[in-house]
């Protein structure tokens, strides 16, 4: 039997805007944006998609595009997919939509990414008090690996992945979401927020029309009412979503609920690569790309293997087959946190924040190699690190961990007898390109260190050396 060849379900142009696509595409969740296109069991099909920004962020050396991007527009998803059985039945509510991703890489002619660090101000992120400029890294493929101009001296195999797949909400799991959300949104700014240490606000995007793209609604009252209505893409959700998993990558199966008649798949937010966690936000290698998938649907799947946790039956969320392909790192450096802030105050069972001192822990430690905190903090973004919550049950701290694997540098990283490398030894990896932050949120000085400390360690390596 010859090899199939994939069907197009979805095609699309980098050059063109969203809605100008063969196939117009979509940035908000609502069971009301129509199908483009539909597949059954056993189809092979292809989908392409465009960047989650479209286009906002370019391929050159500044960082002034990551400051000002509009981030109402966000992401623009390849679909909805109509999804049916073998006799052209439709899912059903209560199904479960199983997604075979059998291959999927970036558009060809347009093989590179970005990864990027919001301005505080707008979009912030995991770290924003520590880091509040715009940065941003451009990437270029070589096949498998990846290697920046803007992050000199480390080269390694991406996970490619759409960050975003799932399927419709019905309208009653939409209002649940937004009820639920907007309330998050209109807690009192007074309240203390995650940890008294995270910027967590806003604390939610609620239902906002501006900037939003809803496929093959037309213009009219029609359109009004969804736009005000539809969901944010921003976070995942029971339908999945914007759940930024690296290992939904080729040769997996992800099994979602369905909740609208047809299930309507959607996707994008394609990455090349994405470390766990996405710490800088816009922080995996963002790329146009294409998925080859499969589907099978198990009738009244739901029920039957996906349990509610909450008030509805619709409280449920997908469940993933990993994946046998993974890049094959065997030499792992491994930082921990534990849930003390950078302020020294203990947290009871943090998970977040001790999973923010070990990113921390990390960004100072490799920045002793040359490279600068914030191209640090972006490597770690995308690079393929693990992250664990390691312990959770002993008081009061829990225990994060962020393993790095060794080998996507081109020196050793690992403490050594001889110290670090300093004066000649020490290769400099200059800086990536940065618009500064001119708000006026307060930034982060770590209370620890100082311009004479730092000063005073560098001249007693050098002492130390000066004696071998």
């Amino acid at each position: 039997m010859p090899p199939r060849t994939p069907t197009p379900v979805v095609s699309v142009d980098p050059s063109k805007r969203p809605l100008n696509q063969k196939q117009p595409l979509h940035n908000r969740w609502h069971p009301d944006i129509p199908p483009v296109g539909e597949v059954k069991e056993g189809d092979l099909f292809r989908v392409e998609t465009i960047d989650w920004t479209a286009g906002q962020i370019k391929d050159n050396d500044s960082a002034e595009d990551m400051k000002k991007v509009d981030l109402t527009q966000v992401h623009y998803l390849s679909g909805p997919i109509r999804c049916c059985d073998e006799k052209g039945s439709p899912a059903k509510p209560g199904d479960i939509l199983t997604v075979e991703i059998l291959n999927l890489g970036p558009l060809a002619g347009d093989e590179w990414g970005f990864t990027g660090v919001f301005d505080r101000d707008n979009g912030g992120g995991f770290l924003t008090e520590h880091f509040p400029d715009a940065s941003k890294a451009i990437w270029d493929f070589d096949g498998i690996y990846c290697t920046s101009r803007h992050i000199p001296g480390v080269r390694f195999a991406g996970i490619t992945h759409p960050g975003l797949i799932g399927t419709a909400p019905s309208a009653e799991l939409l209002k649940i979401w937004n009820d639920r959300e907007i309330g998050l949104h209109d807690t009192d700014p007074a309240t203390v927020t995650l940890a008294k240490c995270l910027h967590t606000r806003p604390m939610a995007q609620p239902p906002n029309p501006t900037g939003a793209c809803l496929g093959k609604v037309p213009k009219g009252k029609d359109w009004e009412r969804i736009a005000a209505e539809a969901a944010r893409t921003i976070p995942g959700r029971e339908n999945g979503g914007n759940c930024d998993i690296k290992n939904l990558t080729r040769g997996c199966k992800v099994h979602f609920p369905v909740f609208v008649e047809g299930a309507n798949l959607s996707m994008g937010d394609m990455h090349f690569s994405q470390g766990d966690g996405e710490v800088s936000f816009c922080g995996a290698i963002e790329m146009s790309g294409w998925l080859e998938l499969k589907i099978s649907i198990i009738r009244g799947g739901m029920e039957e293997y996906l349990t509610p946790m909450g008030p509805s039956k619709l409280n449920v969320n997908p469940i993933f087959e990993i994946s046998p392909l993974q890049p094959a790192y065997s030499e792992w450096l491994v930082f921990e946190g534990v849930s003390v802030d950078e302020h020294g105050r203990q947290h009871y069972l943090d998970a977040s924040v001790a999973y923010k001192r070990a990113v921390l822990n990390c960004i100072d430690y490799l920045s002793k190699f040359g490279y600068s905190k914030r191209q640090v903090y972006m490597l770690l973004s995308c690079c393929p690190c693990e992250g664990r919550i390691s312990g959770i049950v002993d008081i009061p701290n829990a225990c994060a961990t962020l393993a790095i694997p060794t080998a996507i540098f081109d020196q050793d990283i690992r403490p050594k007898k001889t110290g670090l490398p300093v004066g000649p030894r020490l290769i400099s990896r200059g800086e990536a390109p940065t618009a500064k932050y001119d708000g006026t949120l307060e930034t982060f000085k770590n209370p620890a260190t100082s311009s004479s400390s730092v000063a005073e360690m560098a001249d007693a390596a050098a002492q130390i050396l000066s004696l071998k």
